[in-house]
């Protein structure tokens, strides 16, 4: 199987990427390509140079702050709280990114409520509810979205329409 250069490039990036981190991190921390859910906003700063993110803005909100990292076709935005943990994310692009690491500790939530999800064939909208943390994903070809968060993380008055 030829797999194409980008993809070689990326995966060598993401791969010295984890190995790099994983030395100067403290034991435990999980290897992340952006800001992990629940953890402090500093997890996002340690990748963006060797996963080649750029940060497109910061935007200051009341009780949180938006801050948006892009790449090749994709957008993801941390949503952070006033003491700078991350209560949601959400993004759009050519692909939906790998949640594995976006989710961090509460990926194995999300993967056992999704394997208990009946999915009609044909359903362009998906809603996990894992017992800490909520997964909707929806979109078409070349614009999927979608968002996670911790229902327990979300600040008081925000409402959750406003993560997207």
């Amino acid at each position: 199987m030829h797999l194409p250069t980008k993809l070689i490039r990326f995966l060598d990036v993401s791969i010295m990427a984890c190995i790099v981190s994983s030395f100067l991190a403290a034991p435990g921390i999980p290897c992340s390509a952006l800001a992990t859910l629940g953890e402090p906003l500093s997890s996002l700063d340690s990748n963006r140079t060797a996963l080649k993110t750029v940060r497109k803005s910061v935007t200051t909100r009341t009780a949180y702050s938006i801050h948006e990292d892009v790449s090749d076709g994709s957008a993801i935005r941390q949503y952070v709280t006033q003491n700078g943990i991350v209560f949601a994310l959400a993004w759009n692009g050519v692909s939906h990114p790998d949640l594995t690491s976006l989710l961090g500790n509460y990926d194995d939530d999300y993967r056992t409520a999704l394997r208990s999800e009946l999915r009609k064939k044909g359903q362009r909208h998906l809603a996990v509810h894992g017992s800490r943390v909520i997964v909707e994903k929806w979109g078409h070809m070349r614009n999927l979205q979608g968002r996670a968060y911790d229902p327990a993380l979300i600040p008081n008055g925000v409402n959750i329409n406003e993560i997207q």
